[in-house]
């Protein structure tokens, strides 16, 4: 049976770890701890310990950057701030803070330092 909050770990490719890890701690204001695991250099996101969800930036000669496939949601706070971070750190806006139906929140994409399509989920 499938746990009702499926996501586990998610992984974001980075050519150049040490630019992702700054590009992403600098953007939400938080600290990545940097790992060794299956042949490939990660930095990991803060969690909450088991069982929440969370995942890591991962610099491995198997993966490779891009904007398509799947698409991660970070949850913020509030996510027009962190929009505003991604400019000054080198990404670009590609979908716009876009409001979802019946009061959900709202959502972004943004392009990361390493050329990742990411997005961004808040509740305002």
């Amino acid at each position: 049976m499938l746990n009702p909050n499926v996501p586990a770990w998610f992984e974001i490719p980075a050519n150049r770890l040490d630019r992702a890890q700054k590009f992403y701690e600098t953007i939400l204001g938080v600290q990545l701890k940097r790992e060794n695991m299956g042949g490939g250099e990660m930095a990991v996101f803060p969690y909450g310990g088991r069982p929440h969800a969370s995942g890591a930036l991962i610099q491995h000669e198997q993966l490779e950057p891009s904007v398509l496939g799947s698409t991660i949601y970070l949850n913020v706070d509030d996510l027009r701030p962190v929009l505003s971070r991604v400019h000054e750190q080198g990404g670009d806006t590609i979908v716009p803070r876009t409001e979802l139906p019946d009061g959900i929140g709202y959502f972004a994409q943004f392009i990361d330092s390493e050329g990742n399509r990411v997005g961004l989920f808040s509740p305002v």
